[in-house]
């Protein structure tokens, strides 16, 4: 493991044109979204923001890449979407401070907020929501 390499989950939050957007959620505080997350998960893991993720149907959309031993064990990212209210990201928040991907289970309720990563190239592989093209 290198000196730079985190120790705990790295999470990844959509922040472009509809993620983080006050005119597409304006009852959502993005801001603070984002400082509860590098609040509650310092300093064991490490939170980032970027650019548009492809799922703006799903916004706002966070993914968490498993810690560097699990991920070398096999466990993959998990994309979140959806994520608009305090009690979803507290979910997401515990699960990672239980360990996260491959390491700890995931609540029922949290499993309604996974969403498939969207295909290479940048087109969306999740599902279309009923009465939408």
């Amino acid at each position: 493991m290198s000196v730079d390499e985190p120790v705990g989950c790295t999470v990844t939050v959509c922040r472009d044109c509809c993620c983080g957007s006050r005119s597409k959620h304006p009852a959502v505080d993005h801001d603070r979204q984002l400082a509860r997350l590098r609040v509650e998960l310092a300093p064991g893991h490490r939170v980032r923001t970027s650019l548009c993720l492809d799922v703006c149907a799903q916004s706002n959309v966070l993914v968490v890449q498993p810690d560097p031993a699990a991920r070398r064990a096999g466990a993959r990212p998990v994309w979140f979407g959806l994520v608009l209210d305090d009690t979803v990201l507290g979910d997401i928040v515990g699960w990672i401070r239980a360990g996260g991907p491959g390491r700890a289970p995931m609540s029922a309720a949290l499993e309604l907020s996974v969403i498939t990563a969207p295909r290479p190239g940048g087109i969306d592989a999740s599902p279309a929501l009923p009465g939408t093209p």
